[in-house]
């Protein structure tokens, strides 16, 4: 199904917030996965990370991804936005730092550095179960 309304609201309800998920991304010819505290908002989950971590290399070479968490498992693309501080990110950013407030200011996050970034990953298709029940849903 298409990600309508309910489904939508489900997602927000449950991812949009802070979240530990699990980021699986692609490592020559071997899958990589780590753990990463992302927010979702419209069909993508947003994190700020570091632009020379090995997920963006990797992501660099193919952007294809997995995540999982909370029930739910998804695959998508995963694209940098650049800076956390350009321009076209201030209200995403704002965003972002109030979802995180609990840890974004304890020394972790550097926003002057220009390789703190936003990673968008924006979903193609997923599982969701909610109170047994399970909604496939097409995100593009």
């Amino acid at each position: 199904m298409k990600l309508n309304a309910d489904t939508a609201a489900l997602m927000t309800e449950r991812f949009g917030h802070d979240n530990l998920i699990s980021l699986a991304t692609v490592d020559g010819d071997a899958p990589a996965v780590r753990n990463v505290n992302a927010v979702y908002r419209d069909g993508s989950f947003y994190v700020v990370t570091y632009a020379l971590s090995g997920k963006m290399r990797q992501l660099e070479q193919n952007p294809k991804v997995a995540i999982c968490g909370e029930w739910f498992t998804a695959r998508g693309v995963g694209e940098s936005l650049g800076h956390i501080l350009r321009e076209e990110n201030v209200a995403l950013a704002d965003m972002l730092r109030t979802a995180f407030a609990a840890w974004y200011s304890n020394g972790h996050t550097n926003e002057s550095d220009p390789n703190t970034i936003i990673l968008r990953i924006r979903l193609k298709d997923g599982v969701l179960f909610h109170h047994g029940t399970r909604y496939d849903i097409d995100f593009t």
